[in-house]
């Protein structure tokens, strides 16, 4: 295992090339004394706080599509769940829709595949009290023929995590680019979009809230969707009460999202697009920039400090950095 810093200075912001670092380990000091790490092996890239895990991003050896595959509150406690026996293609947290009628949220014949390119870079660094990792992914969205990319993707995933933080923030940005000489229709089921699928233990028992107070129109069974700009499932794992909320930016196509909850059998969040109803059309050569967070806290907070979280999370982009470690580009 090859490691890079341990570095006691603050501000810190470091850069590192990762496609010829396999079994790098990049640590950052918090201002608080922790650590964070960032490991990158062949398949994953995996982050902690002071050796206690906070996220596994899965990109190798996977079925059709990279995605979040463990994603822990501050007290370490995973919320999600990979391939389960009754939805294979259920990964954690992921992003999928159809493009031009190719799935890219299902698996197996006929439908897409998300093919990872490589990370342009990866960046860690901690400044007051605070301590962020970013990835930047390229990726190509191939049909089930596996030629010609269908869409070229250029995704980050940024963590943060802070002493007055209460809860494990990580956003998600996808940047969909067309072909130069076609364009792209999206669509797909009412589900589909940035989806989290729970670990067993929260499935039935948990409760649904949003940020309107409203639980959403019925589609099947306890499936709803609510036009919400966040919304919020909370549960227990193992006796601990945690609570798991998805973000949607302003800036977004259609904000606020279609989100796409669900209790039973299983338990899952979605924020969508509403793409069922309104395919949406990206231009030859046009890129669509997509925003949104994922959040993973301990206990049961109330719907207004949700909305905090939420509101520093806006904070943090409009200051330039949602995406990116103040310096970075």
């Amino acid at each position: 295992m090859k490691r890079i810093g341990d570095v006691r200075k603050m501000p810190l912001v470091v850069p590192f090339r990762v496609l010829p670092l396999i079994g790098l380990v990049l640590c950052a000091d918090y201002a608080a004394g922790q650590q964070l790490q960032v490991e990158l092996d062949a398949q994953r890239v995996a982050i902690a706080a002071d050796r206690q895990p906070m996220v596994v991003y899965r990109f190798g050896d996977v079925p059709a599509k990279p995605y979040v595959q463990e994603l822990y509150t501050p007290a370490g406690v995973n919320v999600l769940r990979d391939a389960p026996h009754d939805h294979l293609h259920h990964h954690g947290l992921m992003f999928g829709v159809s493009v031009d009628g190719v799935s890219f949220w299902e698996e197996g014949t006929g439908a897409g595949r998300q093919q990872h390119v490589g990370f342009e870079a990866q960046r860690a660094e901690s400044r007051n009290g605070r301590s962020r990792a970013i990835l930047t992914e390229s990726l190509r969205w191939l049909g089930p023929q596996g030629d010609e990319p269908m869409l070229s993707e250029s995704r980050v995933i940024a963590l943060d995590r802070a002493d007055d933080l209460p809860a494990t923030l990580l956003t998600w940005e996808t940047r969909l680019t067309a072909p130069d000489d076609q364009k792209r229709v999206l669509g797909g089921a009412h589900y589909y979009g940035l989806g989290m699928r729970f670990v067993e233990a929260m499935d039935r028992v948990g409760q649904t809230f949003s940020a309107t107070g409203e639980e959403g129109d019925v589609v099947r069974g306890t499936e709803r969707l609510v036009g919400a700009k966040w919304v919020a499932y909370t549960a227990a794992v193992d006796g601990k009460p945690v609570t798991v909320a998805l973000f949607d930016h302003p800036e977004n196509p259609r904000h606020p999202a279609r989100m796409f909850t669900m209790t039973a059998p299983f338990a899952y969040l979605s924020a969508t697009m509403n793409l069922q109803n309104e395919p949406l059309t990206i231009e030859p050569g046009e890129t669509l920039r997509l925003r949104y967070a994922a959040v993973a806290a301990d206990g049961r907070p109330a719907a207004d400090a949700v909305e905090q979280i939420y509101e520093r999370w806006l904070q943090q982009d409009r200051s330039g950095d949602s995406t990116r470690p103040p310096g970075g580009h």
